[in-house]
């Protein structure tokens, strides 16, 4: 199964493997593929990258067409131009506009644009294509703490890979939490047992959507000492199954594995007493089918001609975008959960990196001390200073 999405000339492509994973490539408009652009979104295959890699490259390989620019003779100054046009800050004339009526890109866009270009001319140096380009593309910098710290070698390491694409200084990313009351207000409003699930699961289980709409009724060990051995209490196990029927990925591949019929493995995240009673309404209802269609996932679609089939994630998004308007709260996004749960955690272990990390479920403490580690929202001294200057001391 093919399907297409159109995109100026160049177009990205969706194709559907047979083993039930995905892939993404980009083609011209009669359907043949580009070759040079095919040729390095391969080796991102079965992961997520390499479809946000396919839309970002296809916009640049349209400029590229416009600007009549072949590879051999783009030089670092004309991607540093693109970039410009596309949202950095970069000292030089851009020329004329590009992507009339879209937003530029936003700081995280532009570092994974960055990326992308960097990988892309990097590939097309290592094939014997403009290696000035790729020398120049291929800088170092000195280690930081930070990159020290990640490696088990970091004692050793001299030097670490740089982007002069990429945007300079450190970022400090402010999350669109959920407004005061908003999970009481959404649960009031949505109209299933699983829409209730849903919003009760994003909210106490900090998971993104794609891990909730991917969860398999045996990856849920609701009830204390569970068989896996592993956790002593409810959990769930988050696994990356790159062929759901519903398309849901999850974003971290931890390894897992099923033996005799138990879930082991995989990322283990502790369940609520809200959530295991959520499960059990929604499971012993008319909502869940009895043979769930052979698939066995969670969360199933109810009405309509696949109903009993899985849920997929732009399902999820839709339901609480709804929920949300007809709450008050304008659009909901499934995210804003994720962002909510992670600061309450922070807050409620009095700032610990380590026990958040391990509870939204990151590789690393960075990610949170970037995100949500803010000492205006969880330093109590600061806090406290704050309402001294202020008079209202408590």
């Amino acid at each position: 199964m093919v399907r297409q999405v159109v995109i100026g000339q160049l177009r990205v492509q969706k194709l559907a493997r047979g083993n039930g994973r995905r892939s993404w490539t980009i083609v011209w408009p009669e359907g043949v593929v580009h070759p040079e652009a095919d040729r390095f979104l391969r080796r991102y295959e079965g992961s997520g990258t390499q479809r946000t890699y396919a839309y970002l490259l296809v916009d640049h390989l349209r400029w590229l067409e416009r600007e009549c620019l072949e590879f051999d003779a783009v030089t670092l100054r004309d991607l540093e131009r693109y970039m410009g046009i596309v949202g950095a800050q970069v000292a030089m004339p851009l020329g004329e506009p590009w992507r009339v009526g879209k937003r530029p890109y936003g700081r995280a866009a532009l570092g994974t644009a960055a990326a992308c270009l960097k990988g892309f001319y990097m590939h097309q140096a290592v094939l014997g294509v403009n290696s000035e380009l790729g020398g120049k593309l291929s800088k170092a910098r000195l280690p930081t703490k930070m990159d020290r710290s990640r490696s088990f070698l970091g004692h050793v390491k001299t030097e670490m890979s740089s982007n002069p694409l990429a945007p300079q200084g450190r970022h400090r990313r402010h999350p669109k939490m959920l407004p005061d009351g908003a999970r009481e207000r959404l649960l009031t409003t949505v109209n299933s047992l699983r829409d209730a699930l849903t919003v009760t699961w994003l909210a106490d289980g900090g998971l993104r959507v794609g891990e909730l709409c991917g969860l398999h009724l045996v990856d849920l060990h609701l009830r204390d000492g569970a068989g896996c051995g592993e956790c002593r209490t409810p959990h769930v196990h988050v696994c990356h199954r790159p062929g759901n029927p519903n398309g849901a990925e999850v974003k971290t591949k931890h390894p897992w594995r099923i033996e005799d019929g138990t879930v082991t493995g995989g990322l283990i995240k502790r369940v609520s007493s809200a959530m295991i009673h959520t499960y059990f309404e929604y499971m012993t209802s008319d909502e869940y089918p009895r043979t769930a269609g052979g698939h066995g996932m969670l969360l199933v679609q109810l009405h309509g001609k696949n109903r009993g089939q899985p849920w997929a994630t732009v399902g999820a998004r839709r339901m609480l975008g709804r929920a949300g308007q007809r709450a008050g709260l304008g659009t909901v996004k499934p995210h804003a959960f994720r962002h909510s749960f992670t600061n309450a955690v922070l807050d409620a272990s009095g700032g610990d990196l380590l026990i958040t990390r391990d509870a939204g479920g990151w590789a690393s403490t960075a990610v949170v001390d970037e995100i949500y580690s803010h000492v205006d929202v969880h330093d109590a001294a600061f806090d406290s200073a704050l309402r001294t200057v202020w008079g209202e001391s408590r």
